[in-house]
């Protein structure tokens, strides 16, 4: 064993200097060949008959009338033109060039290039030393804490505008998510139980609301199938609390069930104006089940607490879940920066500050704003009205646009109430890229931005919304390539169709320089 462990690592180093060599020489190997293909021309020039072909192709050139050129011209400002619309169109629903992604995925791996992870990468740490990424997914989705009912809002959605708000995507994983929650003990698996797990997959609602009946005729105290109900078929959300309530009294010691149903009682409190009972529930709920932080119910207990205007309990709540070893959200971050812009912002004049400069308190809100804009920059564009909001998803990918859309839906309403708080983002909010490094290699107080959250937040969000993209993407080399041939072939056929003489004898002065070495050869 010892000697086979000893000569692995001699194998491959043997390995690696046989690819280092193979990719060193490769450069070499295409001149070798170069040089061939120009010798076997030279050698076989005559039984090839490379004079007379030269001279033909020389007469032929010379009888070809100005119209052929127009239509080579046009042809080629056609194609063109088609391949510029074709990029164009991509480039807006995939944010990347076609011919490049193609180039990188085929052509590269043939030529020996290697792909670099998007995974991988350096931060700094404390000490300026590089550290490892965590190797903890960056696009990573979760579960929308305050996400609508189906039933009682989404479905109402639908009936008025014709369009879907929901992608299949974001509700395959809600599926999957309700599957996890309520599939219980598998190894007491019941009847009714096997009827809602089909149920939970299906793609139909109606098929879905079907199977939840059929459960429930199985077991009147089928607490999952109530569930399923209060979320797609009530159409009030009166309704969907009295079905929660009926799924309450079935749950049994069901933790999943209990902590699901709660909140969502919660949260209809919470949309009947009942706000103070709502945040006593989401209180009691934090209190009974402590460990079940990841499921953010915090972040329905700061939105209530806000619409009470209870600013002292939304500091108290920040105090705890702001925490440097806790994963941070645009909700922490905004209703921080929100609490401190809330104490200046009401007398915050952008002239008098550029006057006398900030003071204390106007400096520590600036900062709280730049830090929830470098973790989420989609956010302030929604806050100050410059992009129209839409429904929420049910998941939503932190730092993106889907996360941004999530917030300035139920926050929005509070930024407004605190005086001159919008004035103070809007003054102060982009001054957040001025601090960042460029490009986004590092970070300043979080990780670097990743670059995976255009695809997510696109698999997330309907397509009739413009999905918010940082930073910015320049337009593909390709995309401007082939916009710069199409218009320069363009112009081209225009002028050779109105000065056909005049373009014939500046085409041959053009080309009696180049077409030098040919004579040469023949």
């Amino acid at each position: 064993m010892e000697d086979a462990t000893s000569s692995n690592p001699q194998s491959l180093g043997f390995t690696d200097k046989l690819k280092s060599w193979l990719s060193w020489s490769w450069t070499y190997i295409c001149a070798v060949w170069f040089a061939m293909v120009l010798t076997m021309i030279y050698v076989l020039r005559s039984p090839l008959k490379l004079q007379d072909t030269l001279t033909s192709a020389s007469v032929f050139l010379n009888t070809l009338t100005p119209k052929f050129y127009v239509a080579l011209t046009g042809t080629s400002s056609l194609i063109s033109g088609l391949i510029l619309i074709f990029e164009w169109w991509y480039f807006r629903k995939y944010g990347t060039s076609f011919i490049e992604q193609v180039s990188v995925s085929h052509l590269r791996p043939l030529l020996g290039g290697v792909e670099s992870s998007s995974t991988t990468g350096l931060f700094s740490s404390v000490n300026g030393e590089a550290e490892p990424r965590p190797s903890v997914s960056e696009c990573k989705v979760w579960r929308n804490p305050l996400n609508l009912f189906r039933g009682a809002e989404y479905s109402r959605y639908t009936w008025v505008t014709g369009k879907e708000p929901l992608t299949y995507y974001d509700m395959n994983l809600s599926a999957q998510d309700h599957q996890t929650f309520f599939t219980g003990d598998t190894q007491q698996i019941k009847a009714e139980d096997t009827v809602m797990q089909k149920a939970w997959r299906e793609r139909n609602p109606q098929a879905r609301i079907r199977a939840a009946y059929q459960a429930i005729e199985m077991n009147h105290e089928c607490a999952a199938a109530y569930v399923l109900l209060a979320e797609e078929e009530a159409t009030t959300i009166t309704e969907a609390e009295r079905l929660f309530k009926q799924a309450l009294r079935s749950a049994g010691k069901d933790i999943n069930l209990l902590v699901y149903i709660k909140r969502r009682l919660a949260m209809c409190a919470r949309k009947l104006g009942r706000i103070k009972e709502a945040v006593k529930m989401m209180r009691d709920l934090m209190k009974e089940f402590p460990l079940l932080g990841m499921l953010n119910i915090h972040e329905n207990l700061l939105e209530a607490l806000l619409e009470l205007q209870a600013y002292a309990d939304v500091q108290a709540v920040l105090a705890k879940y702001d925490d440097i070893s806790l994963p941070k959200s645009a909700t922490i971050c905004y209703t921080s920066a929100l609490l401190k812009a809330r104490a200046v912002s009401e007398k915050f004049s952008p002239e008098a500050a550029s006057r006398r400069g900030l003071s204390t308190a106007e400096m520590n809100a600036v900062e709280a704003i730049h830090r929830a804009v470098e973790f989420n920059p989609h956010v302030p564009k929604y806050l100050l009205e410059m992009k129209s909001l839409i429904l929420p998803p049910e998941h939503i990918l932190k730092r993106g646009d889907s996360e941004a859309v999530a917030y300035a839906f139920f926050h929005l309403q509070h930024w407004k109430r605190a005086e001159g708080a919008l004035n103070l983002l809007h003054c102060t909010w982009e001054g957040t890229f001025r601090i960042i490094p460029y490009p986004l290699e590092k970070g300043h107080l979080f990780y670097p931005y990743p670059g995976c959250t255009e695809t997510a937040d696109r698999e997330l969000l309907p397509t009739f919304h413009e999905v918010s993209v940082y930073p910015k993407k320049e337009l593909p080399f390709f995309i401007l390539f082939t916009a710069g041939l199409c218009s320069f072939t363009a112009m081209l056929a225009m002028l050779t169709h109105q000065f056909p003489e005049l373009m014939g004898v500046f085409v041959k002065a053009d080309l009696s320089p180049k077409t030098m070495p040919q004579d040469y050869l023949a």
